[in-house]
């Protein structure tokens, strides 16, 4: 056999280097396993499962207080590093809050019209969950209220949200569309000093959401209202243009749309979103 090399041989022999070098190469231009550039090198969007370690200020309206002391919980177990802390009020004191500067880094409101109000400090909303509204009444019900034009009676004090509440806001829809006169006793900041006057037994009853009510227990009696005289309230959350951590921000509005997190929100009586 002839060692000698002939040129056909050795173009045949370069074209196999070649191609050889050339998959190595290819495969450093496809994304790494960072995820944080793809094959053009344009940035990639940031997912809940890869938020960066950060400490997060979440402002949120009090009628999420329950499960969002849960979500903080999960939450910070597995994004390890991340901290949150929540805040909590009326939405009307939370956009006043953000409208003042205050540092947060996400913002979630009991309705979409105080979201609008400071959309100029805010990204996009995502709407994350719904609620209903639910007449309470004192344990066991000594009024027999039983529907809201029972809520009419001037001897059954009645306790509202204020007008400019959420909760309030949509008090005044149920009652006004049908034609319901009620003079509250006295009007609160927030849902949950509405709950708390029933609960206290210093009203006799209330409009709250749902989920207050469950989370009640037996300390008061839930009259549901027809879904035809209801109204669905609708929790929207967003980041906040002022924030130190817009990535972990962005992440975490993210994960409260996830399975795990609409989970907790359901089972605490909330509707999907």
């Amino acid at each position: 056999m002839s060692l000698i090399s002939t040129p056909s041989r050795r173009r045949a022999t370069t074209a196999v280097l070649a191609a050889a070098l050339l998959v190595p190469l290819a495969a450093c231009g496809k994304s790494g396993g960072d995820g944080k550039k793809d094959a053009a090198g344009s940035s990639a969007a940031p997912s809940a499962s890869a938020a960066p370690a950060a400490n997060l200020t979440v402002l949120a309206a009090s009628s999420l207080t329950d499960v969002f002391n849960s979500a903080k919980d999960v939450y910070e177990k597995t994004h390890p590093g991340t901290k949150i802390t929540l805040s909590y009020a009326g939405s009307q004191e939370l956009a006043a809050q953000v409208k003042q500067g205050a540092p947060a880094d996400v913002l979630v409101t009991a309705d979409t019209k105080t979201m609008d109000g400071v959309k100029a400090g805010t990204g996009d909303a995502t709407i994350i969950a719904k609620n209903r509204l639910v007449i309470v009444a004192g344990k066991d019900n000594p009024y027999k209220i039983g529907a809201l034009k029972d809520l009419a009676d001037t001897k059954i004090k009645v306790v509202l949200a204020a007008p400019e509440v959420p909760v309030g806001k949509y008090s005044k829809q149920i009652l006004d569309a049908q034609k319901i006169e009620v003079k509250p006793v006295s009007q609160e900041p927030n849902v949950r000093a509405v709950l708390s006057k029933v609960e206290l037994g210093e009203a006799d009853a209330g409009l709250v959401y749902k989920t207050d009510s469950i989370k009640s227990g037996d300390k008061v009696s839930s009259v549901d209202i027809p879904d035809e005289q209801n109204v669905v309230a609708t929790y929207p959350a967003a980041t906040l243009k002022a924030s130190k951590n817009a990535e972990a921000a962005a992440a975490f509005v993210a994960w409260l749309s996830t399975p795990e997190a609409q989970n907790l929100f359901q089972n605490a009586g909330f509707q999907k979103p």
